[in-house]
């Protein structure tokens, strides 16, 4: 069992989660974050006018972050799909990260492994 972690620009999230409920991905779990990539956020100026020095600072970039957890064998295709509908081909796109799971339990009921997230 895996999760598939993706961090998604927030215009992406609908046909995100079209495109994985296609696929037969109904459930997964989205979290609201901010962060900032190779660029280091967007570049303000210093707000301070007073201020000479090209000193510029950092903002962080709002993003969704999904979390799916599959069975192994549908790694690549989750992994495909969230590609095909984020890529721009431009800065911010994104990243995917697949994480082992060791074990899932489904509380309402006490089921484990497989059964659990399905």
């Amino acid at each position: 069992m895996k999760e598939v972690m993706a961090i998604i620009q927030l215009n992406k999230m609908e046909a995100t989660k079209d495109a994985l409920d296609v696929i037969g991905i109904g459930s997964f779990t989205a979290y609201k974050v901010s962060g900032r990539g190779k660029q280091k956020g967007l570049q303000i100026p210093h707000p301070t006018p007073l201020d000479e020095t090209d000193e510029k600072r950092m903002k962080y970039i709002p993003k969704r972050m999904i979390s799916v957890m599959v069975e192994d064998e549908f790694v690549p295709a989750v992994v495909a799909v969230i590609t095909k509908v984020n890529r721009t081909g431009n800065y911010g796109d994104g990243r995917i990260f697949v994480i082992p799971v060791e074990e899932s339990v489904r509380i309402r009921t006490g089921e484990s492994g497989s059964v659990a997230i399905s």
